[in-house]
């Protein structure tokens, strides 16, 4: 129980259920994709491939990517095109895909800044990107933390407004991003941004038991994207395109 804890911790939970919050964001790479729906598609850190399948849908080629074996082999049980690999080394050739997602999956990979790299070089000059991470202002960390050497599940309040060297003591196993952060994955790789905002969650779980409360909340915070509150989001979303070299 121990290692699957330690496991979860340090690769994330691949989604295992449809929802409206993963509907959503599908919805915001839809939009943020256009035309290239229908082209090459990646998703880096595909998990079981619930968001490789809806995009499969109308695309030319879709591949998905992760490194856990077991996720790829139930992936491939299920009819979806998945490898394992690494984010840090894409099995891929240069400028291979329209559209690259990484959903969630950047602040768990070791060298984060070498995966945007890569990210970027299997892309065709004009794809893009749509990347998910989380954001540090978010008042939680959703990730859980780690205290005298064990690891506690769940969402630790405050924990990501701490002086960064004693959160990351907390949690070790997690990065998180600010707006700064994230220009500075991308400074001399070639990339502009195209779309640079925080969102909030679906809150899926609080309305499966509290229904009108959980969609009130639901409804407030998503309304707060709309203002300078968005800087309290659970998640950056950012669109990134690719450009000549």
């Amino acid at each position: 129980m121990a290692e699957h804890y330690n496991r979860a911790a340090e690769r994330g939970v691949p989604s295992l259920v449809w929802r409206a919050g993963q509907q959503r964001r599908l919805e915001m790479i839809r939009q943020a994709a256009g035309e290239r729906m229908h082209g090459s598609i990646l998703v880096d850190g595909c998990g079981l491939g619930t968001y490789l399948e809806r995009l499969a849908e109308g695309a030319e080629i879709a591949a998905g990517l992760d490194i856990e074996f077991e996720r790829v082999r139930e992936a491939h049980e299920n009819g979806l095109a998945v490898v394992c690999g690494a984010g840090e080394h894409l099995p891929f050739v240069s400028e291979r895909f329209d559209l690259v997602l990484s959903h969630e999956v950047l602040e768990h990979v070791a060298d984060d800044r070498q995966s945007m790299a890569e990210m970027l070089r299997v892309l065709k000059p004009g794809g893009r990107l749509a990347l998910f991470v989380p954001n540090r202002g978010y008042p939680f960390e959703t990730h859980g933390i780690y205290w005298r050497g064990k690891y506690h599940f769940g969402n630790i309040p405050l924990v990501n407004y701490l002086p960064r060297r004693w959160r990351d003591r907390l949690a070790p196993h997690v990065r998180l991003y600010t707006r700064r952060n994230l220009k500075r994955l991308l400074a001399e790789l070639p990339a502009q941004v195209i779309v640079q905002t925080t969102i909030f969650g679906g809150y899926d779980n609080i309305i499966g038991r509290f229904p009108r409360l959980g969609r009130l909340l639901r409804g407030t915070l998503q309304a707060l994207e709309r203002t300078p509150l968005r800087a309290l989001g659970l998640s950056h979303f950012w669109v990134i395109e690719k450009t000549a070299n």
